[in-house]
């Protein structure tokens, strides 16, 4: 599992590349099944309804396998035994593991958000609850920090709605919010047409903001003390946050360049605040 990651190559590999053997494992398992989950939904669109019944087949699968994590039957496959020890070492509730599944399975048939709510409501399900359980893995003492994760999950979702705007519209998608389009007189049309003017400059500075309003509550939800143990989170949230920085500098022109971080700068991040965390931060 821990190649499917670090295959990838993501600003998750990253953030986890420093963590203990033990910690690593665990949370390249549960990021292992997060991808594995996102593929069956996330590949070519779909044109046949059997492609459909059959990547709904396989999501029943990982939910029957998720139920019967805490049974006493028949032992789970090799491709989930690895997932249960690591649900059941840290504890990870079985309700986070559905809410995904559940979460990415409305990429299937949902491909509008008529308002913000439910746009939030679906990053809840493929980003928040990721954070809710690497948590667990982490280890956490404050009741504040699952609302740190929960937040954290709302801005790195939204700064990735933002980044990919053009390859989601490409794919039959729309995640910004069509409340968000009325309100600045931008329409559904313009969006597909890929009209780059004031109206959608506006609407993308608008979803930036929210964004940057649910890191600064991350933030202020995290306590001192959890700092050394949770640095993983921060190097996310700090590489989300630069791209984020980047997409703004670049005037929201998402239709005709691809946002990045550059490799040696999330290095950089992470080994900062990595050192940060060692240094500065207290000892449990």
């Amino acid at each position: 599992m821990e190649a499917l990651v670090t295959s990838s190559m993501t600003s998750f590999y990253y953030s986890f590349s420093l963590l203990p053997r033990e910690i690593r494992h665990a949370i390249t398992t549960l990021y292992a099944f997060c991808r594995t989950i996102d593929q069956i939904v996330d590949r070519k669109p779909i044109t046949e309804h059997v492609d459909l019944a059959a990547r709904r087949r396989q999501l029943q699968w990982w939910r029957q396998q998720v139920d019967a994590m805490a049974g006493n039957g028949s032992p789970p496959p090799p491709l989930v035994r690895p997932l249960q020890l690591v649900v059941e070492r840290f504890a990870i509730l079985k309700q986070y593991l559905l809410t995904l599944i559940d979460g990415c399975e409305r990429d299937l048939v949902q491909r509008r958000y008529r308002t913000f709510d439910e746009l939030k409501s679906y990053c809840y399900s493929v980003a928040s609850v990721v954070g809710l359980m690497s948590i667990h893995v982490f280890g956490y003492r404050y009741d504040e920090t699952e609302q740190y994760a929960i937040n954290l999950g709302y801005a790195l979702q939204l700064t990735n709605i933002l980044r990919d705007v053009k390859e989601d519209k490409d794919r039959g998608y729309i995640y910004l919010p069509l409340e968000d389009l009325e309100r600045f007189r931008y329409s559904e049309a313009d969006l597909l047409a890929e009209v780059y003017d004031r109206r959608f400059v506006e609407l993308m500075r608008f979803q930036a903001q929210r964004a940057r309003s649910y890191y600064n509550r991350a933030r202020a939800a995290l306590h001192p003390d959890e700092r050394r143990t949770l640095y993983p989170a921060e190097i996310m949230d700090a590489i989300y946050y630069r791209l984020l920085e980047k997409i703004e500098l670049g005037n929201f022109d998402v239709f005709r360049r691809r946002f990045t971080v550059r490799t040696p700068h999330k290095l950089w991040l992470a080994a900062k605040i990595w050192l940060y965390a060692m240094l500065f931060s207290r000892r449990r």
